[in-house]
């Protein structure tokens, strides 16, 4: 007998609750591994600023390659939720349990390449002694959840593509829950387990994502249509979905090379100044995430409506998105302006690095709103399922503005400030070209011009 996803009936145009209802568990699953590692920074915290920055360089290049690969959430997101919205779903069936397994293998081999040359990588972040040696360490066991949490991630895309974010969100706090309750036992000893320190925070973090796999197979398994095993390696929709993921590699490593330069830029400035660029960035990510889950939910809503050629609603649900993010993002701001003497203190004690980060925070603050922008159209753009623009974007914008920035400002002694002020200027470059490029695209008169085409073919 074959089954079929608990879904609802698809409205006809968009309506702002649809929005609402689906963004809320997007938030929530979207912010699972920044909090991971979080939760991973603050307990290491207490071991010393070596351990702290150590973390915090191992968990960013973690975090940063999983974005690299696991586009293709976005890529089987934009596709499925198109077939969803034609009422086609059964012939998308075959392609989930593909993507799943190829993100395995991408993952497993990341998880050999990166682990086997672990210490040349950080060393290209100026990591050296201590911090390189306890960076490689936590590494070594952190890396072996690539194949998995990219395989979770392609699962969830698929939930995501049926209209249901409640699995995930469900799925993630699972995840959260578990590395939380893992990491002082493992880190610290208790119940009889030894202390394993900065290890056995890496053991928690693997743990967890263990844990959000299995579940979402079984998921996938026992309420949708998708097999966890494909019956054939073949789908008509194969090539499409690679190509879209490979635009959205493409724009991925170009974010990730802001972010190693950032994370390369503030290691060479000391070991004081890596710590704390890496609780601002840990804060960021965070942010990013957190900020994500309405452009999560705008893109699945953008894939369906495509899928209708309902592009009145496209244009809606689009620009509610942009104004609930920045809502959010001011939001976050605010927060983070009020908290702002205490937020440091739970990641350490380290006085030399409270300093730095105090200096700095402003810009983390500041950017938050600008942030919102630029994640709102990067939802809305892996909706519509054009890969190609977002990589075009992000390639203008990091070689356009933040190469020069990083190391003109460097030049001139702002040290961190420097980081930070070409991360400004990146995101503020990425939400005017994709505002413009929407506007001009999507924006009223070109939704007459496709009106009067589909009407005319």
């Amino acid at each position: 007998m074959s089954r079929s996803p608990k879904v609802r009936r698809i409205p006809r145009s968009f309506e702002p609750r649809d929005l609402d209802r689906l963004a809320v568990p997007a938030i929530i699953s979207g912010i699972a591994e920044p909090i991971i590692s979080l939760v991973d920074t603050a307990f290491v915290g207490s071991l010393g600023t070596a351990d702290l920055a150590a973390v915090g360089i191992s968990s960013s290049f973690f975090l940063l390659v999983v974005w690299v690969l696991a586009q293709t959430r976005s890529a089987v997101l934009a596709v499925v939720s198109r077939y969803y919205g034609e009422q086609r779903l059964p012939e998308i069936a075959g392609l989930v349990p593909i993507a799943v397994w190829m993100n395995f293998i991408l993952g497993f081999g990341f998880f050999a390449l990166t682990n086997m040359f672990s210490e040349p990588i950080f060393r290209l972040y100026n990591a050296e002694g201590e911090v390189l040696r306890k960076a490689v360490e936590y590494y070594h066991i952190r890396s072996f959840g690539f194949p998995i949490v990219l395989a979770t991630f392609a699962i969830t895309g698929a939930f995501r593509g049926i209209q249901n974010l409640n699995w995930g969100m469900w799925i993630s706090l699972l995840g959260a829950g578990v590395n939380l309750a893992l990491n002082p036992v493992l880190i610290f000893g208790h119940f009889g387990i030894a202390s394993m320190g900065i290890v056995g925070s890496a053991w928690a973090s693997l743990i967890a994502q263990a844990v959000m796999f299995i579940t979402a197979v079984v998921i996938m398994v026992a309420r949708t249509p998708f097999t966890f095993f494909p019956r054939s390696w073949k789908h008509p929709e194969l090539l499409h979905l690679w190509l879209l993921s490979g635009n959205l590699f493409a724009r991925t490593i170009a974010l990730n090379a802001c972010y190693y330069l950032g994370n390369r830029f503030a290691t060479g400035y000391g070991q004081a100044h890596i710590g704390a660029h890496s609780i601002a960035m840990q804060v960021w990510l965070f942010s990013a995430f957190f900020i994500d889950g309405y452009a999560a939910a705008g893109s699945v809503l953008v894939g369906r409506f495509v899928g209708a050629k309902d592009w009145g609603s496209v244009y809606r649900v689009s620009w509610r998105v942009v104004r609930q993010s920045v809502l959010i993002g001011a939001g976050l701001s605010l927060v983070y302006l009020l908290d702002y003497a205490y937020i440091g203190t739970l990641f350490t004690t380290d006085v030399a690095v409270l300093s730095l980060l105090t200096g700095v925070f402003w810009m983390v603050v500041l950017t938050q709103p600008i942030n919102a922008v630029a994640f709102a159209f990067d939802g809305v753009y892996k909706g519509l399922g054009d890969g190609k623009i977002l990589r075009n974007v992000l390639l203008i914008s990091t070689f356009g503005v933040f190469v020069p920035l990083i190391y003109g400002t460097d030049t001139l002694g702002w040290e961190l400030h420097a980081v930070w002020t070409a991360f400004l200027g990146w995101m503020t470059m990425r939400g005017i070209l994709l505002t413009l490029h929407f506007q001009k695209n999507y924006g009223p008169k070109a939704i007459r011009k496709r009106v009067l085409l589909s009407i005319t073919q």
